[in-house]
């Protein structure tokens, strides 16, 4: 399974480096020098749909840009440095701000199973909980965990419901008391009204 460590935005300067905004909670391990990064330009979590639109290339005359370049199917971390939130990313073979510019809107993935399991037992990879069984902790079903979204607050586990609404679930001890990997379900105990949002 390919999990996506980020997307690179935009070209920095002209010696091929490029703004990566980071889709990942260890950037420290994704993007160390030598790391080989998987490059797509489809969109995260889909197979052979187009990604956003790409933004005309330097290729061609001016207002007449030519076919975008071809992507290479692996990009090795040459250098990186944080800036505003993000991070300026230099590749191995990308040497100036054309190259760099073909890059624009590239998806960075790597491989689940490259991702060592975290040190915490009460940490979760998304990719470990996507395809789990929620139960109720009676063992009745509620339906499947579809993905996670992470914010300010809170990450929240989204519940697909066996009638295909999905619901966000807060992921806290108090509303998910079991996560069990190992028999390929997760306890959701959900306070009244939650589930019919």
């Amino acid at each position: 399974m390919l999990l996506t460590v980020g997307r690179v935005v935009r070209p920095h300067g002209v010696r091929g480096e490029v703004v990566v905004e980071v889709r990942t909670d260890e950037p420290e391990q994704r993007y160390a020098e030598g790391a080989v990064l998987l490059a797509e330009r489809e969109s995260p979590g889909t197979s052979g749909s187009p990604g956003p639109p790409e933004s005309p290339g330097p290729v061609g005359a001016p207002g007449r840009p030519g076919p975008p370049a071809a992507l290479p199917r692996t990009l090795t971390v040459a250098a990186v440095r944080p800036h505003q939130g993000k991070l300026i990313v230099a590749f191995q073979g990308v040497p100036d701000r054309n190259a760099a510019e073909a890059l624009r809107g590239t998806w960075l993935r790597v491989e689940s199973a490259s991702v060592p399991p975290p040190a915490d037992p009460d940490e979760f990879h998304d990719h470990q909980l996507v395809g789990l069984a929620a139960v109720d902790p009676a063992g009745e079903p509620l339906g499947e965990i579809s993905g996670a979204e992470h914010g300010p607050g809170a990450d929240r586990l989204v519940l697909r419901r066996p009638d295909g609404r999905t619901v966000l679930v807060p992921f806290v001890r108090a509303i998910v008391p079991e996560v069990d990997l190992a028999g390929g379900r997760i306890v959701i105990d959900p306070p009244a009204g939650l589930l019919d949002l």
